[in-house]
Parts: C-alpha cells; structure tokens; sequence
C-alpha cells in the first residue's frame, strides 16, 4: 500500500513542475528530457508514470482543473447571504484562478489551435473539462428559483450567460494578457443581479 501511496505522490509531484514547465516554454517546445531535468530524475524514471509528453500535458491540465474545482469547493463551502452573492463568487473564484495560471492558459489554448488544425474537435475537450462548473451554476441557480431568488429565469440561457463571461475573461486573461479584475467583478455582478430582477 505505501508503494502506492509513494507512487502517486510521486506523480502528483512531477505533474506540479511540468505545469511550470509547460506554461514557461509552451507545448511545442517542452520535451520529455525538460521535464525529467526539471523533476531531478531520469528520462527512464519518468517512463515509469507516464508514456509521454501528451499524456504529462493531459494530466496537467486535469491537474488544472482540479485545482479550479478545489477553490470552488471552499468558496461552496462557506456561507453566503444569497445564491446571488454565491453565484458571484463561484464566477469570481474561476476568473481569479484562470488569471492565477496566466501563463499556462495561454499553452492550453496554443495547444487547442493545434488540435483544431489537424482536425480533431477541441470543444469536446473543453467541454469535457469545464462540465462540472457549468453543473454548479445549474445547481445554484436552481437553488435560487426553488427560494424564489431567481424566479422566471431560464437554468439553460442564464448558465450559457455565465459561461460565456468565463471565456471572455479567459481570452482576455490568455490571448490580450490582460485582465480587469475590477471590471470583470462588476460584470459577473451585474450579470448575476439581473437575474434577480
């Protein structure tokens, strides 16, 4: 059992610094050997958790978005005076997170467009990846029309709202290298709040 336990602690390591790895120098030019220096082992070592570059990446980015989820969590976890003022953090909590990981945002989009040009379809992967948050808002804003906080709002096109804010804030965070956090609060607020109306 400890092997085991070793095993995967050791995984959960080197996927950390090959996510600064890749967001440092970006997909393309990231090798196995990077990534292998990086974690102060060796090539065969490196062999032994994982078959390739691509698969590092793909456990980075779960990685990623298991971190997200980690910050969604607590921000569920605590108690907010409205599903409005959750709903906001929730957004806000993902806005922050995404602008937190700048860097490797902007590898995960590189390596979508290259998906896109040898035609695969990059918006199964995303979607895949960015299900469970879309299932939270659904959860909250049923919550607020079961307490009459939301009434007369439809679940689908409120949350297809707040998805949409989250990859306006994404590209601006990943492409323009920008982000207003201010703005982009008031935003989600203003978005959220006239659902109350």
């Amino acid at each position: 059992m400890a092997v085991v336990v070793e095993h995967e602690k050791r995984k959960i390591e080197i996927l950390e610094k090959a996510l600064s790895v890749f967001a440092e120098e970006g997909y393309a030019d990231v090798t196995f050997q990077k990534i292998a220096d990086r974690c102060g082992i060796t090539r065969t070592t490196l062999y032994h958790y994982f078959k390739d570059k691509r698969e590092i990446f793909t456990w980075s980015i779960k990685q990623f978005t298991a971190k997200v989820e980690q910050h969604l969590k607590k921000v569920m976890a605590s108690d907010f005076p409205s599903n409005a003022e959750l709903l906001k953090a929730v957004l806000f909590s993902i806005v922050k997170t995404c602008s937190d990981h700048r860097r490797l945002l902007t590898v995960i989009l590189t390596y979508l467009l290259q998906l896109q040009k040898t035609g695969k379809d990059p918006e199964t992967r995303i979607r895949r990846r960015t299900l469970r948050w879309r299932h939270i808002f659904s959860q909250i804003l049923i919550k607020g029309q079961q307490q009459g906080e939301f009434s007369g709002v439809s679940i689908k096109d409120a949350n297809n709202l707040f998805y949409s804010l989250l990859e306006s804030a994404v590209f601006h965070i990943a492409i323009l290298n920008t982000i207003d956090m201010e703005g982009t609060a008031s935003a989600i607020s203003l978005a959220v709040d006239s659902l109350s109306k």
